[in-house]
């Protein structure tokens, strides 16, 4: 399944994805350290700069076609309880309506997007049930998950909603299948996983994406200013997750 990843940060939704067996064929991320990281770690894949710009047009004038899926982690700087809570409509938190229009554009057969829980409960419920009428405006729906990071074995709670979205003409009970496998996998404790070999996974997982693993000096790894570090590891996805989602993705398909 090919990919495009939006807001794509240092490129934790693309390697949960890939390791799950899809393919990234385009980026668009806004942050230029991000975006050397992207180019470094995936080189020949394009990177777009401004989602808002970004177009199906543009994407098949540069030869990128047949895209399966669209992924992205929007911001929550202006939905999460540490931001300012402005709301789903305000201007950073507000480019979900990008995220909407390129689905809409290109429609895939699976859209996947993450975001702090707390788009789920803000204005009681009503940023989500935006969210969940932008989608079916558009002839799409969805269902979603919370899923911690300490599920995977990341040594903090970290808690986001992960919405998997597919065309109308899906029915209930195959979607249903792709909750039922995340559920499985839950159950059987292929998540949750806190022992010694969870945490060596995870440093192993991370030290790949900009290389802070350990306390190796920023000078020594050369990839940017500690702040630039701090904040894009901070932001980014645990790919751990999306890979899940990916083989349920592929499992049902298969189906």
């Amino acid at each position: 399944m090919r990919v495009l990843d939006l807001f794509s940060g240092i490129g934790g939704f693309s390697l949960g994805l890939e390791r799950a067996g899809m393919e990234t064929v385009a980026f668009c991320e806004i942050d230029p350290f991000c975006r050397n990281l992207l180019n470094k770690n995936w080189p020949g894949v394009p990177v777009y700069e401004d989602v808002t710009e970004l177009t199906y047009e543009k994407l098949q004038s540069d030869g990128i076609t047949d895209i399966d899926v669209i992924s992205g982690g929007f911001p929550c700087q202006d939905l999460s309880y540490a931001g300012n809570q402005a709301g789903i409509e305000a201007e950073r938190s507000g480019l979900w309506s990008e995220c909407k229009r390129l689905v809409g554009e290109i429609r895939p057969r699976y859209a996947v997007f993450e975001n702090v829980t707390a788009l789920t409960s803000g204005d009681d419920g009503r940023w989500f049930a935006r969210v969940l009428r932008d989608l079916a405006s558009i002839g799409f729906d969805a269902e979603w998950h919370c899923i911690p990071g300490f599920y995977v074995g990341a040594p903090q709670c970290r808690d986001r909603v992960w919405i998997i979205a597919y065309p109308s003409g899906n029915t209930t009970q195959e979607l249903e299948m792709v909750g039922q496998i995340i559920h499985n996998r839950q159950v059987q404790g292929e998540l949750g996983r806190m022992g010694r070999s969870a945490w060596d996974e995870w440093d192993a997982d991370r030290s790949p994406l900009v290389g802070v693993a350990h306390g190796i000096s920023a000078k020594l790894d050369g990839t940017g200013t500690w702040g630039d570090r701090t904040k894009s590891l901070g932001n980014s996805v645990i790919p751990q997750i999306p890979e899940m989602i990916g083989k349920a993705i592929i499992e049902r398909d298969a189906a």
